[in-house]
């Protein structure tokens, strides 16, 4: 069973830049494949990056290609999402997520079982 931890998050003005972390326990973190969804207040939980279990792909939603970058360390068990250009329409709630049975990345929420707590990012206008 995996603990995801985030951290990072913060309030930013538009245009700005701030790097996301996660920090997952366990002995298996390089034979998932890793998630970033975002919730927005009153918007459902929404796919944001996604990246394999070995790093060599990568995916993400139109909304963020381009501006955000999804990486991973599996020898830190560790994942990251730097996220550039920050729009105020960035502002959510941002989360990470493990897919303990597969090391392709899905974009499905049902497809991850394991999640973070969350972690909060601002961007003001």
């Amino acid at each position: 069973q995996a603990q995801l931890v985030e951290s990072g998050g913060g309030l930013v003005q538009a245009g700005g830049s701030l790097r996301l972390s996660c920090a997952a326990s366990g002995r298996t973190f390089s034979t998932y494949a890793m998630g970033w969804f975002r919730q927005a207040p009153g918007k459902e939980r929404e796919f944001v990056a996604g990246i394999s279990r070995g790093g060599g792909s990568t995916y993400y939603s139109d909304s963020v290609k381009g501006r955000f970058t999804i990486s991973r360390d599996n020898a830190k068990n560790t994942v990251y999402l730097q996220m550039n250009s920050l729009k105020p329409e960035d502002t959510a709630v941002y989360y990470c997520a493990a897919r303990s049975i597969s090391g392709l990345v899905s974009t499905s929420l049902s497809a991850y079982d394991y999640w973070g707590q969350g972690t909060q990012v601002t961007v003001s206008s």
